[in-house]
């Protein structure tokens, strides 16, 4: 009744076969090869890959990230040192003496 070899089922339709043989005829001219699981290699090379590959974009990325990291560290190491400098005794007695000069030896107002 079907025309099918399963069964009819109405609510699903009918049966064309499984994944890969949707009832459709099969293909002619397509050769297929294999390996079997236990010869192949797929991790043949991937550290000697992994070393030479890594180095390679190092190499390739090096200037265009190292110059604006290099001067953001100087940046920040001179103001640490500035600061440092500011808050030492030695500091705050060279700014106080900078304002009495400015001031001619006035009162600061601030």
């Amino acid at each position: 009744m079907g025309g099918g070899s399963a069964p009819l089922d109405t609510k699903h339709g009918e049966y064309i076969g499984p994944w890969g043989n949707l009832g459709s005829q099969p293909q002619k001219g397509i050769t297929t090869y294999s390996v079997s699981a236990n010869r192949q290699r797929p991790l043949a090379g991937t550290l000697n890959a992994a070393i030479f590959n890594t180095w390679r974009r190092f190499r390739n990325q090096a200037l265009y990230v190292l110059p604006p990291f290099a001067v953001a560290y100087l940046a920040m190491d001179w103001a640490v040192k500035k600061n440092e400098y500011y808050n030492s005794k030695a500091g705050r007695m060279a700014e106080t003496e900078k304002a009495e000069e400015a001031t001619g030896g006035g009162q600061v107002r601030g």
